[in-house]
């Protein structure tokens, strides 16, 4: 017996009573006047400032920058391009912001999970503690900080020292750093991250198929200092360091954190973390109270139930708000210019009074914030999907 064959698929008519086409033809429409709109401002922004004799162009980006910049990740020098000084700026912004998300993170959720705790003591501190930052602006407290760094701590000639190995003062901060090999232990650090990250999970799926559990903290951090220890015998062996050490007028040698990175770097993460705890402490508050009496049902103490029970529920409801935290900590660093932290935004408005070019310059310092903001999202929206609760 033969079964019928399936009708054809009906083919589709494009008419203006049909809603999708309409739909599209308006879409078409939005889109062309949005273009339309943009093409009028640049051609009329272009016109302007021919008229009053103002030059355009990204051309300026290859002329002598002409000025030094006193915190690098890389080397320059004034007689260096204007672009090679922007691509400082953008480093110095990525390597404040992306520190600041790490302490930020660490303080945040410890702040956070801190409101739940059953000392009376610890619950207060964590309470003033978020109601004392949140509630001052970030720029008083930019300021407060690098009033700190230099007015209330020694003179570089005087810098408080740490077994002779750390020294704090006026100056900033200065601690030993080795000479050789870094990139191999960095490169073995992340390895080593890799490879902590597969524990884990490899452990998380033993848990849900059995019930039990496996060590997540000691055998990651094991494997990080093993493959470090693998990139530093991979690079020789290095044993060369770069000790500060104390002089008549200044601390030199080891690596150098100036106090204007410091009071940015505080300031954001201190700010930012107390945004971060309130984020925590409703993820955690989402969680029905059930999974924590059916966790003490199992016999897990206090700090099992917040670890294996309620945290990873609370995720889903706590990784899209600290997102936008994420992403406000990066564009808050923008203050880093009433500090004097040569950031893209301080080191494009000496480039706008050299050379004139405030559009464009205000136009790179959009596209860079744009640019991190949206891999900053592209990053915690995959995480997100990753602690997805998913239906079996």
């Amino acid at each position: 017996m033969t079964t019928p064959a399936s009708p054809p698929p009906p083919s589709r008519r494009w008419s203006l009573n049909s809603r999708a086409t309409r739909g599209v033809l308006y879409q078409l429409l939005a889109l062309a006047l949005l273009g339309l709109g943009l093409w009028y401002l640049a051609h009329n922004t272009q016109a302007n400032m021919q008229a009053r004799g103002i030059q355009s162009g990204f051309d300026f980006l290859g002329a002598s920058a002409g000025f030094d910049i006193g915190e690098t990740l890389i080397r320059y020098d004034p007689s260096q391009s204007y672009g090679k000084a922007i691509w400082v700026g953008v480093l110095n912004t990525v390597k404040v912001a992306l520190a600041g998300i790490v302490f930020t993170t660490l303080l945040g959720v410890a702040l956070g999970v801190g409101r739940f705790s059953r000392n009376a003591l610890v619950r207060g501190l964590c309470y003033g503690y978020v109601e004392l930052f949140r509630n001052v602006p970030l720029l008083l407290q930019l300021l407060m900080w690098y009033l700190v760094f230099i007015e209330l701590l020694p003179a570089s000639n005087e810098a408080m020292s740490l077994a002779g190995l750390v020294f704090l003062s006026k100056g900033g901060l200065s601690v030993p750093w080795p000479t050789a090999g870094v990139g191999a232990v960095i490169a073995g650090l992340a390895v080593g991250a890799v490879a902590g990250v597969l524990w884990r999970r490899r452990v998380q799926r033993r848990f849900e198929a059995t019930g039990q559990d496996g060590d997540r903290l000691w055998v990651p951090l094991a494997l990080l200092l093993v493959c470090a220890v693998l990139g530093w015998v991979v690079a020789g062996m290095p044993r060369e360091w770069s000790v500060p050490e104390q002089l008549p007028f200044m601390v030199d040698g080891g690596l150098s954190l100036t106090p204007e990175f410091l009071a940015l770097l505080i300031g954001l993460t201190t700010y930012t973390a107390a945004f971060v705890a309130e984020v925590v402490r409703g993820g955690i508050q989402s969680v029905s109270r059930g999974q924590d009496e059916a966790a003490s049902a199992l016999g897990l103490n206090p700090r099992q139930k917040m670890k294996l029970v309620v945290l990873p529920q609370a995720m889903r409801v706590i990784i899209p708000p600290l997102t936008n935290q994420y992403l406000n900590l990066t564009k808050n660093s923008s203050l880093a210019v009433v500090v004097g932290y040569p950031d893209v935004v301080s080191i494009a408005n000496t480039t706008i009074n050299q050379s004139g070019r405030a559009v464009e310059c205000i136009a790179i310092i959009m596209l860079v914030y744009l640019s991190t903001s949206l891999t900053t999202s592209l990053l915690m929206n995959w995480y997100n999907r990753r602690m997805a609760i998913k239906e079996r």
